[in-house]
């Protein structure tokens, strides 16, 4: 069938295959061009279908030639519907690790649930025996502990009065100003269940007492602070607070690790365009005039860039790994630059609907979009047929669904 973007608020509800093959094919001649990065050998990626899991998957593949294991939660296509985009993106990635003689299989499941925790450490132990690294990659807004049975939602929202400032559309390029109410402490709470360290700290215990846990080990999981004009909604919100939990369980894993001689990180890294950061009010503002300026400057990194330089510069360049003064791996560090974020704050104030397309890279902002549903990728037919019902070579199926 003809596939094309249908939008609905800040969501594409289709997804091309051959754009979002197309995507991946790029992400690993980015990786190959780079040359190999004496990394990991056995890694279990959780959230592997999109964004920096994704590309963790992709970089510990064709970087360091790494079997991997991809955990997530997809929607399958039917017949004359489209696949969720992750759902591609991983038949596209296990086809060519496959063509490229790399091992390659993955779980569609929950991956809070306790369910697909031991089916991911017997597929461990069947087929690669131990893992040397975990990347910790979900972005779920809900989650069911597996050991009270209650669901949490999380919310976005600041914390100790209202915030308002500047937003856009990024559909229609109109900037507008925008109030969100602050949170009340369950819902803060809420949000820490489902965007903290918990679940992450389980996955580790669990693959920890299972023995499957290689000496040296490492894990790490994804962070973002941000600038001072979206803190309020983001860093001191209650996505913050959530990300403060996810920072100290770091340490708490760290800890547990030490009689096999493993480390946990959190590494902070760039704004990025996601499906979930463009309904975040301010971001897709932010990230606009960001890639603006970082693109002039020649620093601009979409997810593959910057997971391949946080493997080659940062987790696997020698004996220690560089962190800050609060123990986090800093990723971010072009975009947090003072010229830049200087230049960004005197843009924020000059930012209008008329002005932004001049001052800002909204037209950019909206590829990065499609792109994350494999539309608007060059070299791509999308006049041509094509066909939703794609498998997964790898794909092992879960109990959990």
């Amino acid at each position: 069938m003809i596939i094309e973007p249908r939008m609905r608020g800040f969501i594409c509800l289709t997804a091309h295959p051959k754009g979002c093959e197309q995507n991946i094919v790029n992400q690993i001649n980015y990786i190959r061009s780079k040359g190999p990065i004496d990394g990991p050998k056995n890694v279990l990626v959780i959230g592997a279908s999109t964004g920096f899991g994704l590309a963790s998957r992709i970089t510990s593949a064709f970087g360091s030639s790494a079997a991997t294991i991809g955990v997530y939660f997809e929607k399958p296509p039917k017949e004359g519907k489209t696949a969720s985009p992750g759902w591609y993106n991983t038949a596209a990635f296990e086809n060519e690790a496959q063509r490229a003689g790399l091992y390659a299989k993955s779980i569609n499941g929950d991956a809070f649930s306790d369910e697909v925790k031991q089916q991911t450490i017997d597929l461990i132990k069947a087929d690669l025996g131990k893992i040397d690294l975990v990347i910790y990659s979900l972005a779920s807004p809900v989650r069911t502990n597996p050991k009270t049975g209650i669901t949490h939602r999380s919310t976005l929202k600041p914390i100790g009065g209202t915030f308002s400032d500047k937003t856009v559309d990024f559909h229609t390029g109109i900037v507008s100003e925008v109030s969100i109410e602050p949170a009340n402490e369950e819902e803060i709470e809420n949000t820490v269940a489902v965007m903290g360290g918990e679940d992450w700290e389980m996955w580790i215990d669990a693959l920890k007492q299972a023995e499957v846990l290689a000496d040296g080990f490492t894990t790490v999981a994804y962070s973002y602070i941000g600038p001072a004009v979206t803190e309020a909604v983001y860093r001191k919100g209650t996505i913050g607070r959530a990300k403060d939990h996810l920072e100290a369980t770091a340490f708490t894993i760290t800890d547990k690790l030490k009689e096999i001689n493993g480390k946990a990180y959190v590494s902070v890294n760039k704004a990025l365009v996601t499906q979930a950061s463009s309904a975040i009010p301010v971001i897709p503002l932010y990230i606009s005039l960001l890639y603006k300026i970082m693109k002039e400057e020649g620093i601009h990194e979409g997810c593959i860039e910057q997971i391949q330089r946080l493997f080659q510069n940062r987790l696997y360049a020698g004996d220690v790994v560089p962190v800050d003064d609060k123990g986090r791996i800093r990723i971010d560090d072009w975009e947090m630059r003072e010229d830049v974020q200087e230049r960004v704050a005197s843009l924020w104030k000059e930012a209008t609907t008329e002005s932004l397309p001049e001052i800002g890279d909204l037209a950019g902002y909206k590829t990065d979009f499609l792109n994350l549903f494999g539309f608007d990728v060059v070299g791509v037919d999308y006049g041509a047929e094509a066909d939703e019902m794609v498998e997964i070579p790898g794909l092992v199926e879960s109990d959990s669904n």
